[in-house]
């Protein structure tokens, strides 16, 4: 959100409309894969800034993926596969 400075413990959760295997987690800067009964994928995990986001959105239109949503967590929040 504009105006609310990142932390080193806020995580994100992103989320595709592609089902990909978890041999994935390691190219998307390690964030764990959720697979999803939809068919989607959620990517959840800490990136230690705006730039590693980035990155990691740039993977998911280079390889021609859907993106649904990426919303940032707050601190201490858990990987939460099933909310939407």
């Amino acid at each position: 959100m504009a105006g609310q400075k990142e932390t080193p413990e806020d995580c994100y959760e992103i989320r595709l409309q592609e089902c990909l295997d978890d041999c994935w987690a390691s190219w998307f800067e390690g964030m764990e894969l959720t697979k999803e009964p939809e068919g989607e994928t959620c990517l959840f995990g800490k990136l230690p800034d705006q730039a590693a986001l980035l990155g990691v959105l740039r993977k998911v239109q280079e390889i021609g993926l859907t993106l649904l949503s990426v919303r940032r967590c707050r601190r201490g929040a858990k990987a939460s596969p099933s909310s939407k």
